[in-house]
């Protein structure tokens, strides 16, 4: 096996934690461990922050790899750290607000780009595979674009039409909570088979 120790301590302290929530006298070791997990993620964000910047600025100074975004990023993390501690951290409503003002737009744009990916991709789809699911996923695109681009305002007060649109309203929400329910069952998976030893991420 390879790095035996390493695995035996990770299944011992996932088995402590996981045995915690269930036996009352461990109830302050699992919180002590999932205390030092926390520092340890923080000091791994802080690392990853670090080398982010690091990376950007070696990319300012090379002369022939360099970027054109790199002191762009490199600023705005800077004025972001610095109106960070000035404006009192993330608590600060003003703070908020402005971070609010940025953050919106940009994801705004993204959200713009991916539905037209999506409506060109289901297009390609279609040409490249004619089958009854690209035509499902295609009509349902339309669909749910005519819906959400707010064409049908006054739908809700047609009785029939009405209706419709709102279960159709209903129908990302149900499949956003299929996505979640994956991903915990995805998370529940590699925590037993990280506890088995089967994986073992942390050996390199």
């Amino acid at each position: 096996m390879r790095a035996p120790l390493a695995t035996a301590v990770a299944i011992a302290i996932g088995l402590v934690v996981l045995v915690g929530y269930f036996v009352p006298g461990l109830a302050m070791i699992r919180s002590a461990i999932l205390g030092v997990g926390v520092i340890l993620v923080g000091v791994a964000t802080l690392v990853g922050v670090l080398n982010l910047i690091a990376v950007h600025w070696r990319k300012v100074r090379s002369t022939t790899n360099r970027d054109f975004y790199s002191p762009f990023l490199i600023l705005a993390f800077i004025i972001t750290l610095v109106a960070g501690f000035v404006m009192g951290g993330p608590s600060n409503p003003g703070f908020q607000r402005v971070i609010t003002a940025i953050q919106v737009p940009v994801e705004t744009s993204l959200m713009a780009i991916l539905s037209f990916s999506l409506a060109y991709a289901s297009l390609r789809l279609l040409q490249r595979r004619k089958g009854f699911m690209s035509i499902t996923f295609v009509i349902s695109a339309v669909v749910f674009l005519i819906i959400g681009s707010g064409f049908l305002p006054d739908s809700q007060s047609i009785p029939l039409i009405g209706s419709v649109v709102s279960f159709l309203n209903q129908l990302p929400m149900a499949g956003s909570r299929g996505i979640l329910f994956g991903v915990a069952l995805g998370g529940l998976t590699t925590g037993l088979r990280i506890l088995i030893g089967a994986d073992r991420p942390y050996s390199g």
